[in-house]
């Protein structure tokens, strides 16, 4: 009797699930607008988490998901404890090749997530450092930035208007949901925000005193610039000194990625492993 009532259960549950098996899907329809219109998502202040290990990383802060979208030939068990530990979400069965159109890989990683946006409303530039991003145009590198801060321990990044989008799938993949733990505002005018605050701004540049031949506050503003113009001059007039990394050839500058992981790993050696933290 007791299995026969789990059976019961469980097929419940299964019919509860929503299968796709058409792009014309009115479901699936919305879905691929958030994964590829940023317009939309900003007016439905929505986007997508794709795979286990981002979803995980959603479920771990208390984020709210609205539903499920999984790939109807889905074995992981990862995947299944996540479904089995949230059994209140809705869930949407793909065909395999929905499934990959979505979630724009080649290879499929089984499950993906609708979520609402998170929106920080009050503005605090913090002690410590605080990583202002100006202008960085290209997703991935958005995200290894912001990958490498929440993994430094950094709190706060501001990105200016004309910056990558913060929650773009691409963004997400790049950074794999670092944003959820940091405190992240997007749209800034990062001009105003000098105004407000004390601390050192350094700005991160090809031409500058070496990172390795100065101390670097605790508490400091660090600039990032555009992949092609670099640090806007209103912005760069703003900074208290420029910082560059030391390079050796015939190679001009870094990828700002790279540039970027390096001075946070730096800072986080002179203030963090030296006390132990």
């Amino acid at each position: 009797a007791r299995r026969q009532r789990q059976m019961c259960i469980r097929d419940r549950k299964l019919m509860m699930n929503k299968v796709i098996d058409s792009k014309h899907n009115a479901s699936y329809k919305y879905f691929k607008k958030i994964a590829t219109k940023k317009s939309f998502r900003k007016e439905e202040n929505k986007t997508i988490l794709v795979g286990p290990h981002i979803i995980n990383s959603c479920l771990e802060v208390k984020k709210d998901i609205e539903c499920f979208i999984r790939d109807e030939k889905t074995e992981s068990l990862e995947i299944k404890e996540i479904i089995k530990s949230n059994p209140n979400i809705e869930i949407y069965d793909l065909k395999h090749g929905l499934f990959l159109e979505l979630s724009d890989l080649k290879s499929s990683n089984g499950l993906i997530a609708l979520i609402k946006i998170p929106i920080e409303v009050d503005i605090e530039i913090k002690k410590g450092l605080n990583l202002f991003v100006d202008g960085i145009q290209d997703p991935g590198n958005l995200g290894s930035i912001l990958r490498t801060a929440e993994a430094a321990g950094i709190k706060s990044v501001f990105l200016s208007k004309s910056s990558a989008e913060l929650w773009s799938p691409k963004t997400l993949r790049g950074s794999q949901g670092a944003q959820l733990n940091l405190r992240c505002y997007e749209g800034q005018d990062l001009l105003k925000l000098f105004d407000q605050v004390s601390l050192p701004i350094y700005s991160l540049s090809v031409c500058g005193d070496s990172l390795y031949g100065d101390d670097i506050p605790k508490d400091l503003i660090l600039i990032l610039g555009s992949e092609g113009g670099g640090i806007n001059a209103e912005i760069i007039s703003k900074s208290t000194k420029s910082i560059s990394i030391p390079m050796h050839g015939s190679i001009e500058s870094l990828n700002v990625g790279a540039a970027a992981g390096i001075f946070i790993y730096e800072y986080f050696r002179r203030h963090r492993l030296n006390v132990g933290d």
